[in-house]
């Protein structure tokens, strides 16, 4: 092993999830946007590996380094690891940015065929990624979403303890792991993640894609920011286009969303009748993976606040394996609709609850719901009162630092 390893502060909430399949014949594949630490991730497991196996070999690649240039497509990529493989022992590979390979699904595939390989790779492109790996290799691959810091990590990470201060900084920067690193004030850390966001786009979207419209592209952008949490179709967005004198068909508009949404900048939520049980085809909305990337792009507004509570309350769900909807029955909507090994939980996200009226709608709209799963209404406001009619009113930094049930 001719390398350095560099741990990083540890991230059990996704090592816990990942070592139980360290030495199984299994591919696993941690994605995610760039820069959200799926590297140091890669480091981490190197580590224990090593503990866990005192005669382990490390076969390390990064494809972001220069140094493994020579290595372009599936047969380089196959006899690299063949080449420099263990004779005796295990070999444990750890590929960096898989998808800058060509057709490194075909490598992974046969070296899979080999028992003395335990393989593991990274990659920022969901559509490479999970569809190649997923179709290709069936039932042999396991796959590992990485998100942004939570609000914990991003305690740990700043050696901050938890405070409406330390939240206000969270909500403002979000959580790439690289900030640590950074005086957190906003020229200093908006400008790393407005560069943080110009390599996705012109990297996973612009070069990927071959996406010729880059000013509609950026505009789109600029419109989810605005618009974050607001539900939307293509058709809609290709409508209020038209208003501000851009022409785009909705087609263009599905396919460019998609595309942000495959380099994993946004995510899409779809609708889900929550008394059919079924998911709406039409209509959905998006929020940004990184609210900080959001605010450097739009900026961090006061009348926004709303939606990046909102942003951040799915963000956290997501990094706790859930499967989030938003809920739909007759004329009302539950913000969210979250799912985790066959349990559900019901979420209302408002920035306050001092008015009568936005009480009674919140409060309202869980109440209408016909089953016996927990309710909750998340709020700003810190709350320490009784229950309303049995739905728990939460305050944010609870609802970050405390268990979902």
């Amino acid at each position: 092993m001719d390398f350095i390893i560099r741990p990083g502060v540890p991230r059990p909430l996704y090592l816990d999830r990942i070592i139980p399949f360290i030495g199984k014949n299994i591919i696993k594949v941690l994605t995610g946007q760039r820069r959200v630490g799926k590297s140091y991730l890669l480091f981490q497991l190197m580590e224990v590996v090593r503990k866990k196996d005192l005669q382990a070999k490390i076969i390390y690649i990064n494809k972001e380094d220069l140094s493994f240039a020579a290595i372009k497509n599936a047969v380089d990529l196959n006899d690299h690891v063949l080449k420099n493989k263990s004779v005796s022992g295990k070999t444990y590979v750890f590929v960096d940015e898989v998808q800058e390979i060509a057709d490194f699904e075909s490598a992974l595939r046969s070296l899979l065929l080999h028992d003395d390989l335990d393989i593991y790779c990274t990659g920022s492109n969901a559509d490479l990624l999970s569809g190649d790996i997923a179709g290709k290799l069936s039932g042999r691959s396991v796959e590992f979403q990485i998100y942004s810091l939570t609000y914990p990590e991003f305690l740990v990470f700043h050696q901050l303890e938890s405070s409406e201060k330390s939240l206000e900084k969270y909500l403002k920067y979000g959580g790439l792991p690289y900030l640590k690193h950074l005086p957190l004030e906003d020229d200093i850390v908006f400008e790393y993640l407005k560069n943080i966001y110009s390599t996705i786009v012109f990297r996973d979207v612009i070069n990927r894609y071959s996406v010729r419209n880059t000013s509609f592209l950026e505009q789109l952008v600029f419109f989810l920011a605005s618009n974050t949490g607001s539900l939307f179709s293509a058709k809609k967005i290709s409508d209020f286009l038209k208003s501000q004198k851009i022409n785009i068909a909705p087609n263009q508009v599905q396919t460019y969303t998609q595309h942000l949404v495959s380099a994993f900048l946004i995510h899409q939520v779809k609708r889900y009748d929550i008394e059919g049980k079924r998911l709406f085809e039409i209509g959905e909305k998006y929020y940004f993976e990184n609210v900080g990337i959001r605010n450097a792009l739009w900026g961090y507004r006061l009348e926004d606040r709303g939606k990046i509570l909102e942003n951040v309350v799915y963000n956290h769900l997501l990094a706790h394996n859930y499967i989030v909807h938003v809920g739909t029955s007759g004329d009302y909507e539950i913000d969210f609709v979250a799912e985790k090994k066959g349990e559900r939980v019901y979420i209302q996200v408002a920035l306050s609850l001092n008015e009568e009226k936005t009480i009674e709608r919140e409060f309202g709209n869980l109440r209408k719901i016909r089953d016996n799963y927990p309710k909750m209404v998340i709020t700003m406001d810190e709350f320490s009162g009784n229950t309303y009619e049995g739905i728990v009113a939460l305050d944010i930094r609870s609802f970050l630092t405390g268990k979902i049930e």
